[in-house]
């Protein structure tokens, strides 16, 4: 296989473990923070206050992991920021931004029916572990950026000349 060819599948084949890493972690939210509402006690409001926030710390990481990467290709390339974060723009394949947001909205929804469907803890008092899948969502946007900046597809950075005196020095 030429060296060109190879370095095209891995590229391919990173890009897709990004994806189902990120339906993945979504299913485990979903289940997780589906299986606390339901049961609703110690022991299962436990796990899914500690899967929602490890899920936050990923998603802190992954975040900026992807912000490091996207500042990096932006010296380069014409980046906006709802094309990192939301795929939007062109910068990616249809099928690619529909998987990638779908579970990012599968995350918000997840987060926000759990959180009001038990607004209030066992013992009656208001608030419950479930309202830390609020932050959850974190980790969708970190994944979208993180696809966005090592796969997606921008245009040419545009250098604005305007702003360039007479002999080519910025003012």
């Amino acid at each position: 296989m030429p060296a060109g060819r190879h370095d095209d599948v891995m590229a391919s084949f990173a890009g897709t473990a990004i994806i189902r890493l990120h339906q993945l972690l979504t299913a485990l939210f979903v289940i997780t923070a589906l299986y606390a509402a339901i049961v609703f006690d110690t022991s299962a409001q436990w796990v899914g206050a500690v899967t929602a926030m490890v899920l936050f710390s990923v998603g802190i990481v992954v975040f900026l992991w992807g912000f490091w990467s996207a500042v990096q290709r932006s010296r380069t390339e014409e980046l906006a920021v709802t094309s990192v974060y939301f795929l939007t723009g062109g910068c990616a394949p249809k099928s690619v931004r529909w998987q990638m947001n779908s579970a990012l909205i599968i995350q918000v929804i997840t987060a926000f029916a759990t959180t009001f469907w038990r607004s209030s803890g066992p013992d009656g008092n208001p608030g419950s572990s479930l309202a830390l899948g609020i932050l959850v969502p974190m980790l969708g946007l970190g994944m979208n950026g993180l696809w966005a900046s090592s796969h997606g597809t921008f245009g040419e950075r545009v250098t604005d000349t305007s702003r360039l005196s007479p002999n080519g020095e910025s003012e």
